[in-house]
């Protein structure tokens, strides 16, 4: 009989195992997988070459005090963070008609990676054990924004029905203005009104001074969707 698996270090085992198509086993040691580590948030990612685009960023917004607070940190890996400088820097080439321009994560504005950074953090420690299908609303450590809030839930997935019966994973969701899931006809929403909701690949990891989830590649930095131009 296959079993139901919701704890993090069955989670952590198999997104371990796709991550590590991309030679990225930031928490994948072969034994038994403990979801606590003996660094502080802030020194784990920057352990790990995967986190060092956020590392970089978290650097020049002067966060990692707040990162290494009392926190719940919702990490971008290198992918979602390149993606995103990928298309401020096509951006500024079509404005500027120079396609040979240097735009880095250097020349992202100080102020907006500071505020911008803040959209993952969220205060105290929120752990696999305290999150539900239904999911609850939180504030950012941005403090309230006008028609948007955070959601974070438990979404079920059969996706390792080979495997076992499901697997829940965390999922962090930008819900701007009413959640989708709960309007009549979903269909009916506008785009750019559309809640913006993305799965973490690993969860749960227990440093000395918060929680860290791990959203996936798919996730690109600051909830930006805007198309890449050709």
């Amino acid at each position: 009989m296959k079993k139901i698996f919701n704890q993090y270090f069955v989670v952590l085992l198999l997104a371990g195992s796709l991550f590590s198509c991309k030679k990225d086993n930031y928490k994948n040691d072969g034994g038994k997988l403990d979801p606590h580590v003996n660094m502080t948030t802030y020194d784990y990612l920057a352990s790990k070459p995967v986190f060092s685009q956020l590392v970089h960023a978290i650097d020049r917004a002067g966060l990692k005090d707040m990162v290494n607070g009392d926190i719940t940190f919702f990490a971008t890996t290198n992918y979602g963070v390149d993606e995103y400088v990928m298309l401020k820097k096509r951006l500024k080439a079509i404005e500027v008609n120079d396609e040979n321009i240097t735009y880095t994560l250097d020349s992202i504005p100080v102020k907006l990676l500071q505020d911008s950074m803040k959209l993952y953090m969220f205060q105290g420690k929120i752990n696999r054990e305290d999150m539900t299908y239904q999911g609850k609303l939180y504030n950012s450590m941005v403090g309230a924004i006008p028609n948007v809030q955070f959601l974070i839930n438990l979404r079920k997935t059969f996706a390792y029905s080979d495997y076992v019966d499901h697997v829940d994973v965390v999922t962090l969701t930008k819900v701007i203005g009413s959640r989708d899931d709960q309007e009549l006809d979903p269909d009916q929403i506008p785009q750019d009104q559309k809640d913006l909701g993305f799965d973490c690949q690993t969860s749960g990891i227990i440093t000395t001074t918060g929680i860290l989830h791990v959203l996936n590649g798919y996730h690109r930095l600051f909830f930006n969707t805007q198309p890449m131009p050709q």
